[in-house]
């Protein structure tokens, strides 16, 4: 298998708009639409602050970078963004084990 077949595609986000209370309708480079609900994943020092919908608000698409930023310092990496179905909960186990680890979930 040639190095080039084992790699991932990356993708970047071109464009988002807002559709619901912590939720984007993000677009990317490869014409795909994806409705994403952040909300689940709104918590620890970076993405906890995001749940006040005024700071959620003022995400921006980074283009240097590919992919949404909060001014908390908060991103996601495009990919994860892309497949964002096959992520999440992974990412929200994750974040219960770090930031909330008496939380009756993990028990």
């Amino acid at each position: 298998m040639s190095s080039s077949t084992a790699e991932s595609v990356l993708h970047d986000v071109t464009g988002f708009e807002f559709i619901g209370n912590f939720v984007l309708r993000v677009r990317f480079d490869d014409g795909l639409e994806r409705e994403i609900d952040f909300e689940p994943i709104l918590f620890g020092p970076l993405f906890a602050p995001l749940r006040d919908p005024q700071l959620f608000g003022q995400v921006r698409l980074d283009h240097d970078l590919g992919t949404l930023v909060w001014p908390t310092g908060a991103d996601i990496d495009p990919t994860v963004l892309h497949d964002w179905p096959d992520h999440v909960d992974a990412i929200i186990a994750r974040r219960l084990r770090r930031f909330m680890p008496e939380c009756p979930v993990l028990a």
